[in-house]
């Protein structure tokens, strides 16, 4: 019988990975509390409506990508392909509108049936940023800065970009909705099967296509600054001159695009080129219809997701792990009393590697393996004088320590 093996476009998180993606994920919880962020977890799967109401039948993730089936009571259920949708829903079956605004963050698995390839997994893990209730583009500046933030903290900064472009109000997207169907429809034999299906109910996500005859199009297509209303023009300088406020410079990109009609004014996204062709490592924008379309009350939203595999593979290594103490009894009865002082000094927020048998030459090796900073060693003739010796592991020094000490010893090495 073959052993078995994950299933395909999913991995195991072994702890060092584990620490990278944890320091990642705290790092944007932290960052998060100085913006007035606090993490809220929705659950993994939610009715399929859920998500097929707000991506849209015609997104690649709904017709393609998510991971539906029918539970044993007849639900149409789906593992969440994205996390936005999911907070949206809670805003709404919560009654959260009496908390306006709702300053929410969040890490947790995604799933989507997808090609693995290097950071990208069918399961894999997100964190984001929502903000719920505020119209005015100070949300927006505030929820780019916290982004900013994240990425400066975990040493990125330096090969990041931020491209930035404009949706306009819901007059200006139907403005432009409706020369971009002409235009694309005087060019309708030369689009991909997927963009024609996507030309009626979906337009802009052409805009977006990585077929390379849609690109060509795409590439002299009409623009969408030029059918932004005042009102559009006024929001995206304020948001500009807001970037430019907080020192956060950006790089206009026309074509950046969201699909959706509750999507509007900002789009933005966070790319490197450190990680080949899907440089993409944060992205969001204002979905301001977003609530309503799922039934709630009309909700000003703005927010972001970043793939943290992708932020991982950038990040390298995470945080060292927390070096133990070994304690090295000899003896039956040094056993029992170090077991008894092993829990005495975890308590104490202390972290102990106590070996389970062995000698002490099969110890100390555990215990470099274990990458100790020292090494407390009890034989009989210690106990019978209440002493220790604490040896230090990189200087190789020994010294003679009461055990009743040792707790204020060791906490200040």
């Amino acid at each position: 019988m073959a052993s078995l093996q994950p299933v395909r476009g999913t991995h195991d998180l072994l702890p060092e990975e584990n620490r990278v993606q944890d320091h990642i994920a705290e790092t944007a919880r932290a960052i998060g509390e100085l913006y007035g962020y606090h993490r809220m977890t929705t659950p993994i799967f939610e009715f399929t409506d859920v998500f097929a109401r707000t991506l849209g039948d015609t997104s690649d993730v709904v017709t393609k990508e998510m991971y539906t089936f029918e539970d044993r009571g007849g639900e149409k259920i789906t593992l969440r392909p994205e996390n936005t949708a999911g907070i949206a829903r809670a805003y709404i079956s919560n009654g959260m509108q009496q908390m306006s605004p709702v300053k929410v963050c969040y890490y947790g698995p995604m799933f989507r049936y997808e090609r693995p390839q290097k950071g990208r997994q069918r399961q894999f893990h997100q964190i984001g940023v929502e903000l719920l209730g505020v119209e005015q583009v100070a949300g927006d500046i505030e929820v780019i800065a916290y982004g900013a933030h994240i990425l400066k903290s975990l040493g990125l900064w330096d090969n990041i970009t931020l491209e930035l472009n404009t949706l306009g109000d819901p007059e200006s997207r139907a403005a432009y909705r409706n020369v971009l169907v002409d235009y694309f429809k005087g060019h309708f034999d030369k689009l991909s099967e997927d963009s024609r299906n996507r030309l009626d109910k979906n337009p802009l996500r052409i805009l977006d296509s990585k077929d390379e005859g849609d690109r060509e199009l795409v590439a002299n297509a009409p623009l969408f600054a030029e059918y932004l209303n005042e009102h559009s023009q006024t929001f995206f300088k304020q948001l500009t001159d807001g970037l430019g406020d907080i020192g956060i410079n950006y790089q206009l990109n026309p074509r950046l695009v969201r699909g959706l009609d509750y999507y509007c004014h900002t789009c933005f996204e966070f790319v490197t080129s450190t990680l080949g062709a899907q440089g993409t490592v944060m992205a969001g924008g204002r979905y301001d219809g977003l609530v309503s379309t799922m039934g709630g009350p009309q909700t000003a939203g703005v927010g972001w997701a970043a793939g943290v595999e992708r932020l991982a593979m950038m990040v390298g290594t995470g945080p060292a792990a927390v070096r133990p103490v070994a304690l090295i009894p000899m003896g039956d009865a040094a056993e029992s009393r170090c077991r008894s002082l092993a829990q005495q000094l975890r308590e104490a927020g202390i972290a102990v590697e106590l070996g389970y048998a062995g000698n002490m030459k099969k110890r100390m090796k555990r215990a470099d393996k274990a990458n100790a900073k020292m090494a407390v060693i009890i034989g009989d003739d210690e106990l019978a004088k209440g002493v220790a010796m604490v040896r230090d592991l990189d200087a190789g020094e020994q010294r003679e320590v009461a055990i009743d000490s040792l707790i204020g010893v060791i906490g200040e090495r």
